[in-house]
């Protein structure tokens, strides 16, 4: 760009400066970041780490996760969960009846979810689009950390935050969930996460600084990596995994297959941690700081947006009608 034509730019833009951080803030994902002693949940551009909107609902929002054009947030101390439509940045619905609703994994078609319920032991499969429950599944007490193959057929479920046991549940009818068998883990499991390569199933463990890499096809234990403090996170990009410990302010990357990579240093806190639209987001429980990373795990920016952050997903922000659109709000 030559000189005339930066000044041009450079005008056009005082003159209309709203057109200009709108366009810019399109090209940058959101990042759905739950303000867990606030009762709201974040909407934070991850391009400039601002707070674009802060979103009311229920109190204490814990897990929050992408699944299609809404976010699923669970109320885990009141039995709640809470629809935000990803692109009104408003609360849709509103369903009641859950005992201790804990974390959702999304259906690759966008519409179905499955929750669980800790405090029942069930697996709840829920229609986000419409809003309502759509059948419960009895997998094992204390179901809490749910992940989903690429394909949308199986779900595993550890059933603790230190499990013995973690659950394999066919979804191959997704309204219908069914428990199929259980496994034990080489530790007391955490988080359970399926890669996206559809071959790959991560699980860390809840008492000890290891993982352990299976083979889903036949169940085959391949590798168990070395970790920092439990308990552990894992998100996936492609053949990389992303490896959270907030005990010891660390992501590590891995090849899928275990393989270690690099370690970088993220905020004392940061447990969950989610992957999409090309970004890597891990917040900060009980410090309230967002780090938001790129897929080779570099730290783009690190920002503090509330008190203190339980989870956080992303959400594209293009076409995103915000000027003072509010959803339908249904209870159930």
């Amino acid at each position: 760009m030559n000189r005339r034509e930066l000044l041009l730019a450079a005008a056009a833009i005082a003159l209309a400066p709203g057109r200009a951080l709108a366009a810019a803030a399109s090209t940058s994902p959101l990042v759905l970041v739950t303000a867990d002693l606030e009762s709201r949940v974040l909407a934070v551009d991850s391009g400039t780490g601002r707070v674009v909107r802060r979103i009311q609902t229920l109190a204490y929002p814990r897990s929050i996760e992408t699944v299609g054009g809404f976010a699923v947030v669970a109320h885990s101390e009141i039995g709640a969960v809470s629809l935000i439509d990803a692109h009104t940045l408003s609360v849709e619905h509103v369903l009641h009846g859950f005992g201790e609703p804990r974390y959702t994994a999304g259906h690759p078609d966008g519409r179905h979810a499955y929750l669980t319920d800790a405090r029942r032991g069930e697996v709840v499969a829920l229609d986000v689009i419409r809003g309502r429950v759509l059948a419960r599944e009895q997998v094992g007490p204390r179901a809490r950390h749910v992940t989903i193959d690429s394909a949308g057929r199986i779900l595993w479920v550890a059933l603790g935050s230190k499990a013995e046991e973690i659950a394999i549940v066919d979804v191959s009818t997704a309204q219908r969930p069914h428990l199929v068998r259980r496994f034990r883990p080489p530790f007391l499991a955490h988080d359970v996460g399926a890669a996206t390569d559809g071959r790959h199933l991560w699980v860390s463990s809840g008492d000890r600084q290891e993982l352990a890499v299976y083979d889903r096809r036949d169940g085959r234990l391949l590798a168990r990596p070395s970790g920092d403090m439990p308990p552990q996170h894992v998100a996936f990009a492609g053949d990389t995994a992303y490896v959270t410990s907030g005990c010891s302010g660390t992501l590590r990357v891995h090849r899928v297959d275990g393989r270690p990579q690099r370690e970088v240093a993220v905020e004392v806190g940061s447990y969950n941690v989610q992957h999409a639209l090309g970004r890597i987001v891990t917040p900060a429980l009980g410090r309230g700081w967002l780090t938001i990373l790129d897929e080779r795990g570099r730290v783009l920016r690190s920002e503090r947006v509330s008190r203190s952050s339980h989870d956080a997903c992303l959400v594209s922000n293009t076409n995103r009608e915000r000027a003072g659109t509010r959803g339908r709000r249904t209870v159930r």
